[in-house]
């Protein structure tokens, strides 16, 4: 694992986040009618509205393609959702240029081997408590919760008090 750096983290501009195993616990519920079930962390929608705050930008880079991970994603007001993307860095290089962002300036949170090549080449990676050495070894930081639990809050939280602006945030909660 590596360290954050302050000055690094405050060129970045967009926090890009993987689904399963990180905005979820990597459980999958099916019903008796073939449905999936899809459960959040409420933290990580407050987390990504204090992120947006400081005008960055939220996106998601997914492998399966959900219902439920649009609506999340809408209801957070994200301004990327790429699901059913089975090579993340070719599509990590698409949303590179759909949004003319160097690699350098994105956040990227994953949590399995699929997300080695774009946690790679991502500005800061990060990762989540119980995802592969593998994947901890790439990562700039590991939560200390797991997926579904609050680590994309976590996230939000660990680059801006890095940065700095985190207690500025916290003003509108002290009145």
């Amino acid at each position: 694992m590596t360290q954050l750096d302050p000055t690094h983290c405050r060129q970045i501009e967009w926090l890009l986040s993987d689904v399963d195993g990180v905005m979820t616990d990597g459980g999958v519920i099916l019903t008796d009618s073939g449905e999936q079930v899809v459960r959040f962390h409420i933290r990580d929608g407050l987390g990504v509205r204090l992120w947006r705050q400081t005008g960055r930008r939220f996106g998601i880079l997914t492998g399966r393609d959900v219902d439920a991970v649009r609506r999340r994603g809408e209801q957070l007001h994200a301004d990327a959702i790429y699901q059913g993307e089975d090579d993340k860095l070719a599509t990590f290089k698409r949303f590179l240029a759909a949004h003319a962002v160097a690699a350098e300036h994105v956040c990227y949170v994953g949590d399995d081997l699929l997300d080695l090549p774009v946690l790679r080449r991502a500005g800061v990676a990060m990762t989540v408590a119980g995802a592969p050495d593998e994947v901890q070894g790439q990562a700039a930081y590991v939560t200390r919760v797991g997926g579904g639990h609050g680590a994309l809050r976590e996230v939000v939280e660990v680059l801006l008090k890095t940065t700095g602006e985190w207690e500025s945030l916290l003003a509108d909660f002290n009145r």
